[in-house]
């Protein structure tokens, strides 16, 4: 699914690139070498960070050529950012033999700095920003309104609860764009890839949301089992966050550091030329959130969780019928001012 987002974004990244991104004017302007510097940040262990950043690297060096066909082509030096326990052994051991850039790898939250001053010139993420740094406390206060009591996430809560979760998001985003505002070179761009809800749509109506609901219900099916206690399921919340095209232009604009040169939602099942069953989603679903799981409940509920959401296949297809069933991810370029 994430490989179909990125092809979906392909083209406009080369659009982008090709029409925004001044090569020219930010290698003239760096005192420390000829070389164009880009960091993907999220990318993970597969092998998706290196189709991104080929189709990047390669958008730079056509922009080159048709520019002036003497340019001599910069260098290009690429940094490989996740948290620390990510598993940079395998990331690497995977890199393309012909990759035409240096590589590097760069531990650490993306929700704080992570780079030198004005040191890089590209920055790329996808699915990857939807992850809070953190959850609200509030959601496992009793005293709260927004105690999210027998839910794990917000999509089908309280307004509180969705309240609480859009607050957190905007903070880790106002530290994430000033961050990112000292580590970007003047003029350089950002390109960012991001879950999200459309306009007149509800959490709820979510193909992602679906899942997550039926989750839930396994989750509390398993404590009626006595697989979990309830005080272990009701302190458990999901820690990810889709934001309209709305919350995100009036993010950046608050911001005041970067503009928006082009936003747009797209589609990523439109590459999908495969049908997407019910299981493929499900194993799709734990696979990206089995660690989430296994840190707050244990590796032992795993199989358990997984069959059991997988016996309600036939409930989730149903729901999946009437959810909500075109793109689902924003496209942002952003220009460092």
């Amino acid at each position: 699914m994430q490989r179909a987002g990125s092809n979906v974004a392909k083209e406009m990244i080369k659009e982008a690139i090709a029409e925004k991104f001044d090569i020219k004017s930010l290698i003239s302007s760096s005192s420390s070498s000829n070389a164009i510097r880009v960091a993907d940040l999220g990318c993970s262990v597969g092998t998706n960070t290196f189709t991104a950043m080929q189709n990047v690297i390669e958008s730079m060096e056509r922009k080159c050529h048709s520019n002036d066909t003497t340019t001599k082509i910069p260098e290009f030096q690429l940094f490989f950012n996740d948290h620390a326990s990510n598993d940079f052994n395998t990331l690497f051991t995977s890199l393309p033999l012909d990759r035409p850039y240096f590589a590097a790898g760069v531990p650490g939250s993306f929700h704080a700095r992570l780079f030198p001053k004005s040191s890089l010139h590209f920055v790329h993420s996808s699915y990857a920003l939807q992850w809070l740094s953190k959850l609200p406390e509030d959601l496992v206060d009793k005293s709260s309104l927004a105690w999210n009591k027998g839910r794990i996430h917000y999509t089908s809560a309280p307004e509180q609860v969705a309240n609480a979760y859009a607050a957190q998001f905007a903070k880790d985003m106002e530290v994430f764009l000033n961050a990112r505002a000292d580590e970007i070179a003047v003029g350089g761009m950002m390109i960012l890839n991001i879950p999200a809800l459309p306009h007149g749509v509800r959490p709820s109506q979510l193909m992602s949301s679906v899942l997550s609901d039926f989750v839930e219900q396994t989750l509390f099916d398993m404590v009626t089992a006595g697989s979990i206690s309830e005080a272990e399921a009701d302190s458990f919340n999901l820690p990810l966050y889709f934001p309209s095209p709305k919350e995100m232009t009036q993010l950046v604009h608050n911001n005041g550091h970067f503009s928006i040169e082009r936003m747009e939602i797209t589609d990523p099942r439109s590459m999908i030329d495969f049908p997407i069953t019910i299981p493929a989603l499900i194993m799709h679903f734990m696979s990206g959130f089995e660690s989430v799981f296994t840190e707050h409940f244990g590796g032992e509920i795993i199989d358990e969780l997984f069959e059991r959401t997988l016996g309600k296949s036939d409930e989730i297809s149903s729901r999946f019928a009437s959810s909500y069933n075109k793109g689902t991810t924003l496209f942002l370029v952003l220009k460092r001012k």
